[in-house]
């Protein structure tokens, strides 16, 4: 009897150290209507991870070892791909429809929560809207709308109470990323606002050596072209600027090219850059202003131009009025220029 209840007691403990998971590595089961495909990946940042069979039944079951916790995805082609937060220790079980796929997942066992509150988060995000609707507020209205999406960022993070401390600190990163986006560019937004006194090009060289700043300008309208001579959208802009310019000879307005050639793509010198944007000037026989900007980049920092071509419309008072102005190529600019009595 005494050896009968020795055996009992050493089965149940057996049964009961497998029912909890090991630390050492994670269990994932992936139930998908709908599916047509046979492969699961996980992939990292690094690669792939593991890749899953689906078996007989239809379902992609399997244990795989993680570097550490963290978001990696979930596919099962390119276009199914899904963010996934995974830890070793982790027992996941995920139902849902291939055709909709990660909108439809729901997840039980240990982790589940974590995956959960990733699926709310984008939810959440995608009710956030248009980011230019918001940079587009008034000023007190921006600031309720920021202190808002503050709010419901940390309220929906509290109302998960067992998400891994290395999400939680993912997820109030982003929120930190997120408003510090929106001022930022809020900020910018309103210094290049219509109205507002534009950055100042100054000393730029002329085809003819001589040096030209925005001042010299004063009293007329500025159509800016910020280009480069390796530029194939802004070569393709050239015909259109030239037909505007003839177009307006005689109008209040000047058209004013600045080249952004530099010594980095003319083999290292200043000087092949410039000789480059005057072969180029001369052979094209490009009309208007043409001004090199040589190693002052400070018009372009000023008006974080991060390519080109970039169009700007200046008025007579050196104000503002479009920082991001259409292309000589659309037909809005002359509607922009008959609004101003150009």
């Amino acid at each position: 009897m005494k050896k009968l209840s020795f055996l009992l007691l050493m089965v149940l403990a057996i049964v009961s150290c497998n029912k909890k998971h090991s630390k050492e590595y994670l269990s994932l089961v992936v139930k998908l209507e709908n599916n047509k495909d046979s492969i699961l990946t996980i992939l990292s940042q690094e690669g792939t991870i593991k890749v899953i069979k689906v078996q007989e039944d239809g379902i992609f079951k399997d244990t795989l070892k993680v570097p550490k916790g963290g978001v990696y995805t979930l596919q099962t082609s390119p276009k199914k791909r899904a963010p996934i937060f995974l830890k070793n220790g982790f027992d996941i079980e995920i139902s849902g429809n291939s055709e909709k796929f990660m909108t439809s997942f729901e997840f039980t066992g240990e982790g589940s929560e974590n995956n959960s509150f990733i699926l709310a988060q984008i939810s959440e995000s995608q009710r956030i809207g248009n980011p230019a609707l918001i940079l587009a507020l008034e000023e007190n209205e921006f600031k309720n709308k920021i202190i808002d999406l503050e709010k419901k960022q940390d309220s929906l993070l509290n109302s998960y109470k067992n998400i891994d401390s290395i999400l939680i600190e993912m997820a109030n990163q982003q929120t930190v990323q997120m408003i510090s986006y929106f001022n930022q560019a809020y900020k910018k937004n309103k210094a290049m606002a219509k109205g507002t006194p534009s950055p100042e090009f100054k000393n730029y060289t002329n085809f003819k050596g001589r040096k030209k700043s925005l001042s010299s300008y004063a009293g007329k309208y500025v159509y800016i072209d910020v280009w480069a001579t390796w530029c194939g959208p802004c070569i393709q802009q050239i015909p259109f600027l030239a037909s505007l310019e003839k177009e307006y000879h005689n109008k209040n307005i000047e058209f004013i090219s600045i080249s952004t050639d530099e010594s980095r793509r003319s083999g290292g010198s200043w000087d092949a850059a410039e000789k480059k944007w005057r072969n180029f000037v001369k052979a094209k026989e490009l009309t208007g202003t043409q001004l090199w900007a040589g190693k002052d980049n400070s018009f372009q920092r000023a008006y974080e131009i991060n390519s080109i071509p970039r169009f700007i419309l200046i008025d007579p008072l050196g104000n503002i009025v479009d920082a991001n102005a259409p292309r000589p190529s659309d037909p809005k600019l002359k509607e922009l220029f008959t609004s101003l009595g150009i």
